[in-house]
């Protein structure tokens, strides 16, 4: 069976009672036991024994804190805002080099740290009247001290999909992609529609094929910057392929011996899959499972 998603199964207890009481969120923040996860930007900074690098909270550092929860010893973990005039680089090279440094725990929760700094460096003006805003609910959101208007860190669905048809996947390409490296196509879920119409109407904006029987398969949060990716397949009624050039390069049909190359990393396989953190690598090793 397929490995589990990357990106998922943090080790902390998002503790949403310390969020809402700014008494107990105050005494969290003054435990002497508390820690705070170290950044650099909004990469991770491995630690000496690997994993991530956490330290005591400084009470000298005036940037925000943001809980991210409580372990199972009653020890609350922190991030800080970035600081004033960090560079936020949302798709960094080099934190996607380092991940296989983390455990898969770990990795998740630095997920969803990364994804929380990167929302608060982006809106720290009100969307509603343009004044500032400051943090509150322990760091899941912030208010507007002119009108009040209250805004959340924001999560974009996003589509991932294999579209199926005579015993054989659809996979494809963008320009920017490695040399022989084809992924599951994907796609933002729009206003005004649902997980299986945007799988529908993406397969045939991309590729020029219709759907049907879309399904669900498993979804992942994917935190450059903020995306939900929610994988599922559908039943392709013709084989037949038309491609947006201008989002698609490449695109080919894959049967199942050729996938299992893929994923083996053969050299005579067909294409470079995904890499294990991906979902579509998931999307893959759970089609030929």
């Amino acid at each position: 069976m397929p490995l589990p998603l990357g990106f998922t199964g943090a080790w902390l207890d998002r503790a949403d009672q310390l969020r809402t009481n700014p008494e107990a969120f105050a005494a969290a923040a003054t435990d002497p036991r508390a820690r705070c996860l170290v950044l650099d930007g909004i990469d991770f900074v491995p630690g000496e024994g690997g994993g991530l690098s956490w330290e005591p909270l400084d009470p000298a550092d005036d940037r925000a804190l943001m809980l991210l929860g409580i372990d199972d010893a009653g020890i609350p973990h922190f991030v800080r805002e970035a600081a004033t005039g960090t560079r936020i680089d949302a798709r960094s090279r080099t934190v996607m080099r380092l991940l296989p440094l983390l455990s898969g725990a770990d990795v998740a929760l630095y997920g969803g740290a990364r994804s929380l700094v990167d929302w608060h460096a982006r809106h720290s003006f009100c969307a509603v009247c343009g004044s500032p805003t400051d943090l509150f609910r322990g760091g899941w959101g912030r208010r507007c001290g002119s009108c009040n208007a209250e805004h959340f860190p924001r999560v974009d669905p996003v589509v991932i999909m294999l579209a199926e048809c005579e015993g054989r996947v659809l996979v494809g390409r963008q320009g920017g992609f490695p040399p022989g490296f084809f992924s599951a196509l994907a796609g933002f879920v729009e206003p005004g529609e649902s997980l299986e119409e945007a799988v529908a109407r993406e397969l045939f904006e991309e590729a020029g094929i219709r759907v049907s029987n879309v399904s669900y398969v498993a979804s992942q949060p994917w935190p450059f910057p903020s995306s939900l990716m929610i994988g599922c397949r559908a039943v392709a009624s013709d084989p037949a392929l038309t491609l947006d050039t201008t989002e698609i390069e490449a695109a080919m049909w894959v049967d199942k011996a050729e996938v299992r190359a893929a994923l083996a990393g053969d050299m005579g396989a067909p294409f470079m899959a995904p890499p294990p953190l991906a979902i579509a690598r998931y999307l893959l090793e759970d089609w030929v499972a």
